[in-house]
């Protein structure tokens, strides 16, 4: 019990952290379920990249649920939960510069074709739609996924990180 507040752990240190827990499950929670939803959905097919930004948002997303269950730790995994997410906005900078063509992006061909044999294989990547890293399937503003991706993760991720931060 708080002696000066007479409560159970509402000091506002406390709850500024809470809220930073539940942003750090939430962001990346929401911005999965656009992605998924837009596949799945939406019928567009990701690319590699599309891909490498969903990671880090499913590991921030169990490190900052796990944080609710070990109060002790809350603290530092929710720190970690916003690198997570701050990676994932960097890559998707990166991510919005090629479809920008600021710089090159990946020089080889990537696949997620699977087979026991050469003959299932070949018709997996024949049947596999082609998706460039370099061209924007869909765009809200004049920004693609990929730039939004990294504009609300990265002010999610500095968001976070001020409130798991902050004392009082």
């Amino acid at each position: 019990m708080d002696a000066r507040t007479g409560t159970f752990g509402t000091t506002r240190a406390r709850g500024s952290l809470r809220l930073a827990q539940w942003l750090a499950v939430l962001v990346p929670g929401g911005l999965l379920a656009g992605a998924l939803g837009s596949q799945h959905l939406g019928g567009l097919n990701p690319c590699e990249m599309c891909y490498w930004q969903r990671y880090p948002h499913w590991a921030a997303f169990a490190i900052a649920g796990i944080s609710f269950f070990l109060p002790r730790y809350a603290r530092p995994l929710t720190l970690l939960a916003a690198l997570a997410i701050a990676i994932s906005g960097s890559i998707g900078v990166f991510h919005a510069g090629v479809e920008l063509g600021w710089w090159q992006g990946l020089t080889a061909c990537s696949t997620t074709a699977t087979g026991s044999s050469t003959e299932e294989l070949l018709k997996s990547i024949l049947a596999t739609p082609i998706v460039r890293c370099d061209q924007v399937q869909w765009a809200f503003l004049g920004i693609s996924m990929a730039g939004w991706n990294a504009i609300i993760s990265l002010t999610a991720a500095g968001a976070i990180e001020w409130l798991t931060l902050k004392r009082r």
